[in-house]
């Protein structure tokens, strides 16, 4: 799709207190860490200087957390899209990867085999996020946004960059989206720009 945006700019959530455990999120939730909040406050901070013309946010808690303190120093409403929630990741949701191993053996090997296909149990894929970024997308710039700020997660972040930069799944999937990082797509120029506020 030829996408209308002068630049997308994509954040994911403050760290949370089940990130620093390990424990695997998807759809559930847990409050950001105090590290987090520092992380909201300074990305806060930093996109006050760029060029943002709207706030849309996944509607789980660390992501809303994470959009409102945005929005309110920046001067922004923020909107929920539903789209931009993080993978569902099923029965492994709230699970550290060795309690997987134990419970479901062999499980993240098949994982690692074929990720943008494999579906996490009773859950979603990443070709199943891949699906919803271009919902998401396609919300985003039927609001009127030309230069979006999307608060999200790191898998859906990254179908996200599939979509705007029109990369492979297996390129997508080798990039990172880490806590306090601002990443500003410029899908024109099929360029990302990376913003550290630590």
């Amino acid at each position: 799709m030829a996408w209308q945006f002068e630049s997308v700019c994509i954040v994911r959530h403050g760290e949370t207190e089940w990130n620093r455990l390990g424990r695997r999120q998807g759809q559930l939730d847990s409050p950001l860490s105090a590290i987090g909040i520092k992380q909201v406050d300074a990305l806060a901070r930093r996109l006050a200087a760029m060029a943002v013309d709207g706030i849309f946010t996944s509607p789980l808690g660390r992501a809303r957390a994470t959009a409102t303190a945005v929005g309110a120093h920046v001067g922004l409403a923020v909107q929920t899209v539903t789209d931009l929630a993080e993978i569902n990741h099923g029965e492994f949701a709230g699970l550290t990867n060795a309690e997987i191993e134990e419970r479901y053996p062999g499980a993240l090997a098949q994982r690692a085999a074929n990720k943008y296909i494999w579906r996490f149990p009773s859950g979603e894929s990443y070709q199943d996020a891949d699906r919803r970024a271009g919902i998401a997308l396609e919300t985003v710039q039927a609001a009127g946004s030309r230069q979006p700020l999307l608060v999200t997660h790191e898998m859906t972040g990254l179908m996200l960059l599939r979509q705007l930069l029109d990369l492979t799944a297996d390129d997508a999937l080798a990039r990172a989206i880490p806590h306090g990082l601002i990443l500003e797509v410029l899908p024109a120029a099929a360029a990302v720009r990376r913003h550290s506020v630590e």
